[in-house]
């Protein structure tokens, strides 16, 4: 097993590929005279996006979560699937909410399939959820069950992050703390993009809840640091790999913690400019500048990228202290830490 966090993604992703295409949603009945319509409108669509989903970071933190307490990652697969299909559908809706272009280098779903039947797909991937846990012939009913309950209340978080997400923008809120941002973005993007993996791969690993409580802890404090670094990646990262992505922050007004200190900190007339910048859906280059130049004049960039870094240190302290302890693996260890530094270090 690799000792560096890439190397891992990169064994293990052929087991969840494996696995995502055993699990491709088909029609019912498939005698029926409208199966070549369904796949038209449902199913191979949603198998397209969902087959684009890159490094598979979150099935394959689920994979590790079981390695973590001495478990063969076979055991979480489905598990680490599930995750992998709420993240499509979550994906597929967060377009639509956002007027999104682009998904992944293609135009988004909704734009080539239409808004209806793209939301239809998003239901769909999210019903699979729990369809490919209850599935699977390997767990005992009373994992299942602890499996399914932990989804739905990964779901709900993440929904009551989007809601606020979606509300502040909707209402035109600039009032929004940095203690609001970390809540909003812990819910949205934490729980489901480590904190969950890494519990429900120990928990389907055979693991204690207080183990996997151990993995979860470390896992929020990774997702956090996470998302951190796809703001900054969005404001001064490589505009030539993020292409018309790039700044589409600001575009679209986002709050991100770069945006909500700098509006902390600023003054009314700086303040004024920015938020004015932020609403008026901007996309010149020039406009977009001035932005980034007015959130790092409020110490937002600077901020936001000393919070990362800090996460990532929370992140590889907690993972030590959990191996001393016996709870996890010294593997796991390493390759937590090493996934604490790629969360962090990477440009795309």
């Amino acid at each position: 097993m690799s000792n560096t966090f890439p190397g891992y993604l990169k064994e293990r992703l052929p087991l969840v590929e494996q696995a995502l295409s055993r699990v491709a949603a088909a029609p019912l009945d498939g005698t029926s005279c409208a199966t070549a319509d369904l796949s038209r409108y449902l199913y191979a669509p949603l198998a397209h996006f969902t087959s684009g989903g890159g490094k598979r970071v979150r099935p394959v933190l689920c994979l590790l979560g079981a390695e973590a307490v001495g478990a063969a990652p076979e055991r979480a697969l489905s598990a680490g699937i599930a995750i992998e299909l709420f993240q499509s559908a979550a994906l597929i809706h967060d377009d639509i909410a956002d007027e999104s272009e682009l998904r992944r280098g293609e135009p988004c779903l909704y734009v080539t399939e239409g808004t209806g039947v793209a939301i239809n797909m998003g239901d769909l991937a999210l019903t699979q959820v729990f369809e490919v846990v209850m599935e699977d012939a390997t767990l005992d009913a009373t994992t299942k069950l602890s499996l399914l309950r932990s989804l739905a209340t990964m779901e709900h978080h993440t929904l009551e992050g989007q809601a606020l997400d979606l509300g502040w923008a909707r209402d035109g809120r600039w009032d929004i703390t940095s203690a609001d941002y970390t809540f909003m973005v812990t819910s949205k993007t934490a729980y489901y993009t480590a904190a969950y993996p890494l519990y429900l791969g120990a928990i389907a690993g055979g693991a204690s809840e207080d183990v996997a409580r151990e993995l979860y802890v470390i896992g929020i404090e990774a997702g956090v640091a996470f998302q951190l670094q796809d703001d900054l990646l969005n404001l001064v990262g490589d505009a030539d790999a993020q292409g018309k992505d790039f700044r589409s922050d600001i575009t679209e007004g986002k709050r991100t913690l770069a945006v909500v200190h700098a509006l902390e900190n600023l003054g009314n007339a700086e303040r004024d400019e920015l938020v004015s910048l932020l609403t008026a859906g901007v996309t010149a280059p020039d406009d977009l500048a001035r932005a980034v130049e007015l959130i790092a004049a409020g110490g937002g960039i600077e901020h936001c990228r000393s919070l990362a870094e800090k996460g990532a240190e929370e992140t590889k302290r907690l993972a030590a202290e959990a191996a001393e302890k016996g709870r996890i693996t010294f593997e796991a260890r390493d390759l937590l830490c090493s996934m604490a530094d790629f969360f962090v270090e990477r440009a795309a």
